[in-house]
């Protein structure tokens, strides 16, 4: 069985599993954004970070990348994402069709958020995103290290994504 998953935040640049092939892809339906609050990772109960989600928008697209798994490693690596993103519930595993830069159609394993969930934030200005980014510490560090990776790798990628670029800058001048 082949199996892709789809990276738009962290998994781009901490996949965590072994990857046969990286392909830029887009994904259409959903945009990538700062709407999940992080009680775990990137931010606590008591002062919860944020995390990027898939949020669903109709027209919208988002750009990431398309990670092909090797064939006899599908099981595990599904064990594993499972286990680091289905953590709190807050995100919903779908297989979904992801068009890939070589014009390639594939199935991937893509997390989504849930809308009706508690830490579920859609909405935010991007301000009190900056203000939040800028100060909360998880179990995986700092908030702002999640951002500065992700925007480092979109823009390494060549994938443009502005809100992500002012957050990083404006976070920068925060901290």
């Amino acid at each position: 069985m082949t199996l892709w998953v789809f990276g738009y935040g962290s998994l781009m640049w901490n996949p965590g599993f072994d990857v046969d092939e990286r392909v830029i892809a887009t994904l259409h339906g959903f945009h990538r954004s700062f709407c999940m609050r992080s009680i775990h990772h990137r931010g606590t109960v008591e002062k919860p970070g944020l995390v990027l989600a898939l949020d669903a928008l109709k027209d919208a697209t988002c750009d990431g990348l398309a990670l092909r798994v090797p064939d006899d490693q599908a099981d595990q690596t599904l064990d594993y994402l499972r286990e680091r993103e289905l953590i709190s519930s807050a995100y919903v595993e779908k297989t979904l069709d992801l068009q890939l830069r070589d014009r390639r159609h594939v199935q991937a394993v893509s997390y989504v958020v849930d809308p009706h969930h508690v830490q579920y934030c859609g909405g935010l200005a991007l301000e009190e995103q900056a203000r939040i980014i800028a100060t909360a510490v998880g179990g995986r560090g700092p908030n702002t290290e999640y951002l500065f990776n992700t925007a480092a790798h979109l823009t390494e990628l060549g994938i443009e994504d502005t809100d992500l670029t002012w957050l990083s800058q404006r976070v920068r001048a925060l901290v």
